[in-house]
């Protein structure tokens, strides 16, 4: 099991020697991307000895905590931050747009649920104008009966105008021969029981004959009353009708301002969709950039791997004992020197050497793993999304800088490991013969140095990396600034999208509000020309019940007038009726 561990050495005291090295577990790997800490466990470990008092490492433990392989965490550790970087990116992103699409949720569903409550509102006003209008027909239903009764009034007012005319005509040819009997019987001074009875019974018939008004009187204010009732009835009608006729002009009023709104966002939208267009041919710009000067990266490391690799073939040749690179051995000195000094360098020079090809090993062994890492994640961008195919890109980037960053290093670390074998063979070789060993010798005299050249290659490939890491550095921010204008034109593209569902939504708004405007105007309308009609037959009638009760106001005037007219006649007669009992009559 893999854990991440501190380097702690104990100083040793003037009798115990040199101090033992331990290694202080901190946290320990339980998946690829998760550690948790560990209690603080010190366990022994001689092998990193080498490793300074401190220093974090990577070591690896057996099932009997038994150090297996020991590595520096730096580059590790560098890893995972990235990774954890990247993620913590990736979630921002994913939480940007889950707000995003929250809030555009939110927004629909408050569009919707004010488009529910306009419909309820809207379907209840339609239902009440349908309640209204039965009432109304219910309304001129009555007004047509009132019409067809105070018809009938009229009717009957006429016929007794008639009558009343009728009377006054006999009355006035009585009056007639009242007076012509008055100016016959001046010469006389009492009148006869045939004539005072004759007389009687006249002013008992023009008595009867008085046309009486108090039922048509009765009939006329029952009619006012029905009137005045069904004007009562109107009147809420109209009431509701001018607070209707309101409600349209503010409705008008909220169209106009919605379309000046769904025009200003129009104009915004274009212009977003313009700059949208800017922004996508930017992007196409420093794509191509960043095609060339990827190709170019790729020339340089190409002519980097071929000194690199012609390196390694100079120190091949060195192996092989033709050529003669780096350190040399002083023969002459290792000769004079005593055997068990001798013996002693021998034994650090090979322990040395120990240590650098076990580190060797190790970082050959995280070399593997990195191209394994590679190549999976390879096999994962062939086959992955378009949505996932960026991060994975990025992903195999950053592992290819890694693995080409601890190949350099590597470079460097087998070829000092060849040299201090080479210097090493040297020491052994003057230790063999020392001791009386048999030991052949190498031609030296045919060994060719070739220490410049490396050199120069050395020079070159240093040349090379730098251009490299300046490439890469300037790809690097092409690559970012590709991000960035990806990010803000996947960002653009949502927000376009976003703005035209809420222009769609406030078209149809709008086209649902004109239609509705439409459809209120043409129910008024139809409502103001129901109650016209109606209020113009009750104040028809109104005017008619007031002539009507005009002309009843001058028959009972000439009712009285004509009982007044009797009662002098009855009086006069009276004066010519000497007899008590005519008078009494």
């Amino acid at each position: 099991m893999l854990y991440l561990a501190e380097v702690q050495k104990q100083k040793g005291g003037l009798l115990s020697g040199s101090g033992k090295t331990e290694l202080k577990l901190l946290a320990c790997q339980r998946t690829d991307q998760n550690w948790s800490p560990v209690s603080e466990e010190v366990i022994a470990a001689e092998e990193a000895s080498k490793l300074n008092d401190g220093a974090l490492v990577l070591v690896e433990l057996n099932p009997n905590r038994q150090v297996q392989r020991i590595q520096e965490a730096g580059r590790p550790l560098v890893n995972i931050l990235q990774n954890f970087s990247r993620q913590l990116e990736k979630f921002k992103l994913k939480e940007d747009e889950i707000d995003q699409w929250k809030q555009s949720l939110t927004f629909q569903a408050q569009e919707l649920n004010r488009r529910e409550m306009d419909m309820e509102v809207r379907s209840e006003q339609l239902h009440n104008m349908e309640d209204e209008l039965q009432q109304l027909e219910q309304q001129k239903q009555k007004v047509n009966t009132s019409r067809q009764e105070i018809e009938r009034l009229q009717t009957e007012v006429g016929r007794n105008r008639l009558e009343l005319e009728g009377a006054w005509e006999h009355l006035r040819g009585e009056q007639r021969r009242l007076e012509e009997r008055l100016a016959d019987f001046q010469q006389g001074t009492v009148l006869d029981e045939e004539q005072s009875r004759v007389m009687s019974e006249l002013l008992d018939r023009l008595s009867s004959r008085v046309a009486p008004t108090e039922t048509v009187r009765e009939h006329l204010h029952l009619a006012f009353e029905l009137v005045e009732k069904q004007q009562a009835t109107l009147t809420p009608h109209w009431q509701k009708l001018e607070e209707q006729k309101t409600a349209i002009s503010q409705q008008q009023e909220e169209v106009e301002r919605l379309s000046q709104t769904f025009s200003d966002r129009q104009n915004a939208l274009q212009q977003a969709q313009n700059f949208l267009v800017q922004q996508t041919a930017q992007l196409q710009i420093n794509t191509a950039d960043l095609s060339s000067k990827q190709e170019y990266a790729r020339i340089i490391k190409e002519q980097l791997r071929n000194a690199e690799e012609l390196y390694q073939q100079i120190h091949s040749l060195s192996a092989s004992g033709g050529v003669v690179i780096g350190q040399q051995a002083n023969v002459e000195a290792l000769k004079k020197m005593p055997l068990v000094e001798l013996q002693k360098i021998v034994q650090d020079l090979q322990y040395k050497l120990e240590i650098d090809a076990s580190f060797v090993h190790d970082q050959e062994q995280e070399l593997k793993y990195k191209q394994e890492a590679i190549d999976e994640l390879q096999n994962k961008l062939n086959h992955a999304s378009d949505h996932d195919h960026i991060n994975f890109e990025l992903e195999l980037t950053d592992e290819k800088d890694l693995y080409q960053m601890l190949n350099s290093s590597l470079v460097g670390q087998r070829r000092n490991m060849l040299q201090h074998q080479k210097f090493l063979k040297q020491h052994q070789a003057v230790l063999l013969r020392r001791q009386g060993h048999t030991v052949v010798d190498e031609e030296e005299g045919n060994k060719v140095n070739l220490e410049p050249i490396l050199l120069q290659l050395e020079t070159q490939r240093q040349e090379y990396s730098q251009e490299v890491q300046k490439l890469e550095r300037e790809i690097d921010q092409i690559r970012s600034g590709i991000e960035l204008n990806q990010g803000m034109i996947e960002n653009q593209t949502h927000d376009l999208d976003e703005k035209r569902q809420e222009l769609k939504a406030m078209e149809e708004n709008l086209l649902y509000l004109r239609r509705t405007t439409a459809e209120c105007c043409g129910r008024v309308n139809l409502y103001q020309e129901a109650l016209q009609p109606i209020q113009d037959s009750l104040d028809g009638l109104r005017q008619k019940l007031q002539g009507i009760g005009e002309s009843l106001e001058q028959f009972h005037e000439t009712g009285e007038y004509q009982v007044q007219a009797i009662a002098q006649l009855r009086h006069t007669l009276q004066s010519l009726m000497p007899q008590p009992e005519l008078l009494a009559s």
